[in-house]
């Protein structure tokens, strides 16, 4: 580690590298490929955080652009860090901390953000107080204590290329490499011609009205597949509001199933198929797109799990 970066700043960049590992992305290719993913959704969180700071074409939340800029700057984004060090040091929608802005000025005057720089002049040195924030969801914290490569070392020659193809396009749509492949492996066991009674198709068992939903043309495709699969665990963990027990469940029985329930359907199939989900993944609350779509009125009725709750 280079002994002038900040402490914290190298946690955020050993993040990503633990993503990666988690999604077993670890060439150098994809890992720069991942890097940048990354590092366009801070963007975009950043540029939202604007809004919501400014009220500009919102109303003004400062404690939401607040908690966004942290996000972008727990992902490695410079603005995200001045920006939110700024709200620290006027004490503008925050309660005024000039430790906490002293760190994360130091971290974007690093990354070369001028503005930070000379914010620094103000505020003191860098003293590593950063705010809960900053610190990554335990979900990640403890995604290193999954080996991807072990399990995949465990599939025949058959299924691991389809292991290796989900894990890849996960992170792609926001969703765990692990969840993913725990989805797969109930849905098909990797089977891409796996073909159910019910006419659902291939590694993710796409049903010929999901595919068409979700923008599949070639549902035996298994990169089509997979993607679509994807596309649909991502619009499910938005709409049940990142609890996955939900989320996985209406993957089985369908969320007008699960709304009309209010939680999970009392299907044995179903039931047993979360537990089989639920018991791979590991993983109780997963991170959401707010903005995909409105919530299920059965998050009201089954409150979502909290990412501080989740277990190790």
């Amino acid at each position: 580690m280079d002994r002038n970066q900040p402490v914290c700043l190298h946690r955020t960049r050993s993040l990503l590298f633990v993503l990666c590992a988690a999604a077993a992305l670890c060439t150098n290719a994809h890992a720069d490929a991942l890097t940048e993913a990354f590092a366009a959704h801070a963007r975009y969180l950043s540029s939202r955080a604007v809004a919501y700071e400014h009220g500009e074409g919102v109303v003004r939340d400062p404690a939401r652009a607040a908690a966004m800029y942290c996000e972008a700057a727990r992902l490695g984004d410079a603005e995200g860090m001045y920006a939110l060090g700024w709200m620290y040091a006027n004490g503008r929608g925050l309660p005024r901390n000039d430790a906490y802005a002293a760190t994360l000025f130091a971290m974007a005057a690093y990354l070369g953000h001028e503005h930070a720089g000379r914010m620094s002049r103000y505020t003191g040195d860098y003293l590593g107080e950063v705010p809960d924030c900053l610190q990554p969801p335990r979900h990640l914290q403890y995604a290193d204590l999954w080996d991807p490569g072990r399990f995949l070392a465990t599939l025949d020659a058959r299924r691991r290329p389809v292991a290796e193809l989900v894990t890849a396009l996960a992170p792609e749509y926001g969703v765990s490499p692990r969840l993913a492949l725990a989805v797969a492996l109930a849905e098909s066991a990797l089977d891409p011609l796996a073909r159910s009674p019910k006419n659902a198709m291939g590694v993710m068992q796409l049903i010929p009205a999901t595919a068409e939903r979700f923008a599949v043309r070639q549902p035996w495709d298994p990169e089509q597949n997979i993607r679509g699969g994807l596309r649909y665990l991502r619009w499910l963990l938005a709409y049940f509001r990142g609890d996955v027990r939900l989320a996985v469940a209406a993957y089985n029985a369908g969320e007008g199933a699960v709304d009309r329930h209010g939680g999970v359907p009392p299907y044995r199939e179903t039931r047993q198929y979360v537990d089989r989900v639920l018991g791979f993944a590991q993983q109780r609350a997963h991170p959401y797109d707010e903005e995909l779509v409105a919530p299920s009125p059965a998050v009201a009725v089954a409150p979502v799990a909290r990412q501080e709750d989740l277990a190790p």
